[in-house]
């Protein structure tokens, strides 16, 4: 009985490692900007997928949460934070339908089986990341209104690097897995 109970205490310090480092670095790649085309990028949305290949969609769950706790008690782990400010005012802001869609973004991109087929692979996290996007705009249009560009304003800036990223993360699914299998 003593083994099975520092059994589960060891793999729950371990989980709550793993989703606080998780959570570390999403706040850090969401200070990383990158010079793209048309806009500058983040690579938070990379990371996001990284995190549910790598953790699966429970941890991969709990580590987006930890994250978006973290931001909106105040700490700035969002992007434009500190500068366009921080908390629950800034969470509820343009990019709060974004960050609830890395939830559902990380829970598919956990949850997804991947093989060698690098097609099937792309689609998978393709999939994932568009709810990113989807609850992004619909959050966004009940904002500023529906009458403004909300596709235009709200993707079609961010889909090439979107795409960029996405190619990223399916090319490295297999390294992924491996590093996952070491832990």
């Amino acid at each position: 009985m003593e083994i099975v109970k520092n059994f589960s205490q060891s793999k729950l310090v371990k989980n709550l490692f793993v989703i606080l480092i998780g959570s570390i670095l999403l706040a850090i790649s969401s200070k990383i900007k990158i010079p793209f085309y048309p806009v500058p990028m983040t690579m938070q949305t990379l990371v996001v997928l990284i995190i549910g290949i790598g953790f699966g969609w429970k941890l991969g769950i709990a580590t987006i949460m930890l994250y978006l706790f973290e931001g909106i008690i105040g700490l700035p782990v969002f992007s434009g934070t500190p500068e366009k400010g921080v908390g629950l005012i800034y969470f509820t802001g343009p990019t709060m339908g974004y960050l609830i869609g890395f939830l559902v973004a990380v829970f598919f991109a956990g949850k997804f089986n991947y093989d060698n087929n690098l097609f099937k692979n792309f689609l998978k996290l393709t999939f994932a990341t568009s709810f990113i996007y989807i609850l992004g705009m619909l959050w966004l249009g009940g904002l500023i209104g529906w009458d403004k560009p909300i596709f235009k304003l709200g993707a079609q800036p961010f889909l090439l690097a979107e795409l960029f990223k996405i190619l990223l993360a399916t090319f490295a699914i297999n390294q992924i897995k491996k590093i996952k299998k070491k832990f």
